[in-house]
């Protein structure tokens, strides 16, 4: 019988307490615990095993796999980068519920939730998140460092740039390409380009800030 592999939750919010129950119904992934900087005790039943300073020490001891669980964009960056400095490898949480094109090509690191929808030919960057219910049609390619919240729908051939966060109920229509690291407000419906770091919302989807 082959060993499972033993993984190290970084987080321990309600993002990774979906993460958990994910990767509980995996039979090749054994939870270890969680990191977290300020909680302590158990998260859905599984220890929290201190702060970020012990990954050094949890890999040394043979734990070399991880999950970022953590549903901020740049924070989740920040803390991939750390481990992976270390040496931890990425594994993904992949819902049983969700369905997963065999064509689709998917990252290391990625959280695809139930209900999930990824089509033919899709390609979802490492680090990314497809929450509840969302759906990447065919041919979309997502950046890396991404999160589309539940209830996005993304039509066929969409670019999404690193690190974009597309909020609650977002629609984009085929075609279109979303710049790096912009954020698209809950219900917003993208029927025209948006470029990298804005702030869009509305219906049509409409520029209201940009940063450099």
């Amino acid at each position: 019988m082959l060993s499972k592999t033993k993984v190290v939750i970084i987080g321990c919010g309600g993002h990774a307490k979906v993460i958990i129950d994910i990767l509980k119904s995996d039979p090749e992934i054994d939870i270890v615990g969680c990191t977290d900087p300020y909680a302590r005790g158990w998260v859905s039943d599984i220890p929290i095993l201190g702060d970020d300073t012990i990954l050094r020490e949890l890999y040394d001891s043979g734990i070399q796999h991880a999950f970022i669980a953590i549903g901020d964009n740049a924070v989740r960056q920040r803390l991939s980068r750390k481990a992976a400095f270390i040496g931890f490898h990425f594994v993904n949480a992949i819902s049983r519920f969700a369905y997963v094109a065999s064509s689709s090509q998917l990252g290391t690191g990625i959280a695809i939730m139930p209900g999930a929808v990824i089509q033919a030919d899709a390609r979802i960057g490492d680090g990314s998140i497809i929450n509840t219910n969302a759906s990447v049609d065919h041919d979309c390619e997502i950046g890396s460092l991404c999160h589309a919240a539940p209830g996005v729908t993304l039509s066929g051939n969409v670019v999404i740039g690193e690190g974009v966060f597309l909020g609650t109920g977002t629609k984009v229509i085929d075609g279109m390409h979303i710049g790096e690291w912009s954020i698209l407000g809950a219900g917003a419906v993208v029927v025209d380009a948006i470029p990298h770091h804005c702030l869009a919302v509305g219906v049509p989807a409409r520029i209201i800030r940009q940063w450099d």
